[in-house]
């Protein structure tokens, strides 16, 4: 297949376009490199830097090929940064991806496959796996945008305009085995990013933000699922989009891991313990967030290779130890 992928100099969108290729799929990228980076972009993948709202020069290029789907990864996804800046978030992830959406459709390009979050759920029930049908809470301007764009797709499928499948990453870790890809992000609030740099010396301690929600060990738990896992199901979207109009799909393990697991799964893999303290809790945190992944692996017969948070770790940790 030839595949239009945005936001392919990101974390996700870098690994997809590496396991694609990998694959024997061609892969064009369009990044603007604002949060990107060029590092990340494959050798075999040919890339536009380019803005996904630049009606110019995306007109021009899909009118001189012809692609068979568009994976969009494109967009801003710090919920921090979302609370202080709510109306950036809403440009660029959800005005400018419609101007985007509105260019492809006119160019014949009505397949798509987007990144969500399982941030659309909100605050779900303590102790409770959220699935496909669970009721949609969005919580901070981030998964707002994430559930408005939901929407907008949504509408089109139903007019018959588009296909469309949704994935909604749960907490998303790891990097390549081959270390062609992984995690750069200055400081960064991710768990795994956070522990890797303390114990690779790039950040002086691990704080811990909260230790007494009512989970099993105060603090808050999540469904993490390793970046290759992810870039395979975004592959398996590919292969059958279009035989429905729309679908939705949650992506992770249906595993919880806690705050103090992660950190003690790394104290193992280090064998010697870690500094780390405990915070505030951090405004909009959900205590419990755990992926119902049942539809997805029953669908497609679907196995994760990498359902190890040891493996996880490790990777990440490789990954950071050979990235300065």
């Amino acid at each position: 297949m030839n595949i239009l992928l945005t936001g392919g100099a990101g974390y996700i969108g870098s690994h997809t376009s590496l396991l694609l290729i990998d694959k024997g799929h061609a892969v064009t990228i369009l990044d603007n490199l604002i949060s990107g980076n060029s590092k990340l972009i494959p050798n075999k993948a040919n890339f536009l830097k380019t803005d996904i709202s630049d009606e110019k020069k995306i007109k021009e290029l899909l009118r001189k090929k012809k692609f068979d789907l568009v994976m969009h990864f494109a967009g801003l996804v710090k919920v921090e940064e979302s609370l202080l800046y709510p109306d950036k978030y809403k440009l660029n992830n959800v005005d400018k991806a419609k101007t985007f959406m509105n260019i492809c459709m006119e160019c014949g390009l009505n397949k798509i496959i987007f990144s969500s979050s399982a941030g659309v759920y909100g605050n779900t029930s303590i102790m409770k796996k959220v699935n496909e049908n669970s009721e949609l809470m969005p919580t901070n301007p981030y998964s707002k945008t994430k559930h408005e764009f939901e929407k907008y797709l949504l509408n089109l499928s139903n007019e018959k305009k588009i296909k469309s499948i949704i994935l909604r990453y749960f907490n998303v870790a790891g990097a390549d085995e081959k270390k062609r890809s992984g995690l750069i992000a200055k400081n960064s609030n991710n768990l795994i990013k956070a522990v890797c740099e303390v114990a690779t010396n790039k950040r002086e301690k691990i704080v811990i933000n909260g230790n007494d929600y009512d989970t099993q060990d105060g603090t808050t738990v999540r469904d993490f699922i390793h970046v290759t896992d992810l870039a395979e199901m975004h592959a398996i979207a590919a292969e059958n989009i279009g035989k429905k109009n729309s679908e939705i799909y949650n992506c992770g393990y249906g595993e919880g891991y806690s705050v103090n697991q992660v950190v003690l799964e790394m104290e193992k893999i280090l064998k010697h313990s870690l500094s780390k303290e405990i915070g505030k809790r951090r405004k909009g945190d959900i205590p419990y967030s755990v992926a119902d992944t049942t539809k997805f692996k029953k669908e497609f017969n679907w196995n994760p290779k990498y359902n190890s948070l040891n493996y996880i770790l490790k990777s990440a940790l490789e990954w950071e130890k050979s990235f300065e």
